[in-house]
């Protein structure tokens, strides 16, 4: 491939994918069409192993630490980052072989080429939009649009190979032509237009992508709204009685957080979100029902006002956790939840005899297997409808989730579509990607702060607050330590007592003030006496272990 070849190739892909994703964008919010590159790049994390999902998702991760980024709130920005620059990588890699492919033909070839470029790409993108997508439209019409795309890329790529790559007259050929001024003329009329071509499609390309890229942003934020409206009507028509979240049960316990600490109780904003797909999953709350049928003597299907309305409801303090946190991340909030007891569902429904196992579906395409031994032995287990006294935000699995003591989200679906009562067993979509089975929560501590700002003074001593969080699920934390790194000298920590015995225990030291840069780290022991597993383990497959480290300098103030 010639050098020329390549550059124009890569100038005029890039001038394709830009305009093209700006399009999709602004189809998206405009018309509810599905997004190409989202979709794309959940089928190919869909057919992808395990080990090589988690391999992106570490370094992923890897990355935003290195630049100093929260996990929590970056992640989904970066993966959805990510499927669009794949995307935009993938059709400037493909302009670049249409260039080529071009060079190496007459002219004569070139007809028809651009629908055909169109066909062989358009149709696989076109079938995984309509299959993957979330799109309330007909699966046919995300196909035409997604096909139509991919034909204009076909039949404009052609367009400027042909512009860009048609040779001009060598200077062998001027020296053997009859009229050599007539022939330069020519090859400088040549050179004139690739110019204004190249400028021409370079302003158009700006002009559709910036707006395009401006509408759809001004679309999405009103497409935020919209839902954010929607919830509260919703809350309005089936929840008009629903009791805000009461106050923090231990706003007067006498251990107060350390400055720095993050918040006990996390604003749902803030709340960590993980989902198998590049955005989330949004589903109509008026129109929404639950079947449930299977092995049952009593199907069946439940709207939100049922479960509402017709069940007692729960509320529970609840800390959730994600099996892929780091020692010491942030992928661990804690809010209030409202819900029904799974045990009410079943009595209703009336499991048969064989029945053995609940399989759980989502409308993203989720799945899990919740064993009913479980659930009969802990009614604890719910339904969840409602999130600090509001409908669950559609972002974290409305209408209907459900929450599973001692377990990682990996085992909780949100935006639950179906339910089926069998007899055997079978994996869910994480534990076919080589994730444990049970995946049970690990006792954790971190360290959030040394407020070497906050010292304070007793009895003449100085003493600088060290505070942070510990969480072993529902079995509870007795004791949490903190000592410098080595010395052997470990120095217990007071407990704030729990938002309730499902959240994480907020705890602090006053540590006596040394100078020097220490190393802190922490370990926790859980409410039957069980010691946080010091030795260090990857999140995968069964969750991190080991010891959080902090380290700070510690210098004396001038008075």
């Amino acid at each position: 491939m010639k050098l020329r070849t390549l550059g124009f190739g890569s100038l005029v892909g890039v001038m394709m994918a830009a305009p093209m994703i700006a399009m999709m964008y602004v189809a998206q919010h405009l018309v509810k069409l599905s997004f190409t590159p989202f979709d794309l790049f959940d089928w190919i994390a869909r057919l992808l192993p395990g080990p090589v999902v988690t391999f992106g998702i570490d370094r992923m991760v890897d990355m935003l630490l290195l630049f100093g980024a929260s996990v929590s709130g970056t992640a989904k920005t970066a993966e959805q980052g990510m499927a669009v620059g794949l995307f935009f990588v993938g059709v400037v890699v493909a302009t670049i072989i249409v260039f080529w492919y071009v060079e190496a033909r007459d002219q004569a070839e070139w007809g028809g080429l651009g629908p055909l470029l169109g066909v062989i790409l358009g149709i696989p993108a076109g079938i995984v939009t309509a299959y993957i997508g979330q799109s309330t439209l007909h699966p046919a019409i995300n196909f035409l649009w997604v096909f139509a795309l991919f034909i204009t890329w076909g039949n404009l790529t052609v367009k400027s190979g042909r512009k860009l790559l048609t040779v001009p007259a060598t200077p062998a050929e001027l020296e053997s032509a009859e009229d050599g001024e007539e022939v330069q003329e020519e090859r400088s009329v040549q050179v004139i237009d690739r110019r204004k071509f190249l400028i021409q499609m370079g302003v158009a390309t700006a002009t559709i992508t910036v707006a395009g890229a401006g509408l759809g942003r001004t679309l999405a934020v009103s497409e935020r709204e919209r839902l954010e409206n929607e919830l509260a009507a919703i809350q309005s028509r089936q929840m008009p009685d629903m009791p805000p979240m009461i106050e923090l049960p231990n706003e007067a316990d006498p251990v107060k957080p350390v400055l720095g600490t993050r918040p006990e109780y996390t604003a749902v904003r803030d709340h960590y979100q993980i989902f198998i797909r590049s955005q989330p999953t949004i589903i109509d709350g008026d129109t929404w029902e639950l079947p449930i049928t299977g092995l049952v003597d009593n199907p069946v299907n439940l709207t939100l006002s049922d479960i509402r309305n017709n069940y007692k409801p729960r509320n529970e303090f609840v800390t959730l956790s994600c099996i892929s946190n780091r020692v010491g991340g942030d992928l661990i909030s804690t809010t209030y939840w409202t819900g029904v007891s799974v045990q009410d569902i079943l009595a209703e429904v009336r499991p048969q005899s064989n029945a053995r196992y609940m399989i759980i579906k989502s409308g993203d395409g989720f799945y899990e297997t919740v064993d009913l031994d479980l659930i009969m032995s802990d009614e604890r287990i719910m339904f969840a409808y409602a999130w600090d006294g509001r409908p669950i935000p559609f972002d974290h699995g409305f209408p209907l989730r459900i929450w599973i003591p001692d377990r990682f989200g990996m085992k909780q679906p949100k935006w639950i579509t179906e339910i089926e009562i069998v007899k055997d067993y079978r994996a869910g979509y994480w534990v076919e990607r080589d994730w444990d089975e049970d995946a049970i929560v690990r006792a954790t501590s971190v360290i959030d702060t040394v407020a070497v700002d906050s010292v304070v003074e007793k009895d003449g001593q100085k003493f600088v607050p060290i505070g942070g969080i510990a969480y072993a699920g529902v079995r509870g934390i007795s004791k949490v330590e903190i000592q410098v790194y080595n010395r052997g000298e470990w120095y217990e920590a007071e407990l704030r007592k729990p938002l309730s015995e499902a959240t994480w225990v907020i705890w602090r030291v006053d540590w006596p003030f040394e100078e020097g840069n220490h190393d802190f780290e922490v370990r926790a022991v859980e409410a039957d006496g069980t010691p946080q597993i010091e030795e260090f383990n990857s999140p995968r497959p069964s969750g991190a272990t080991g010891l959080h480290h902090k380290s700070e300098v510690i210098e004396a103030k001038d008075a």
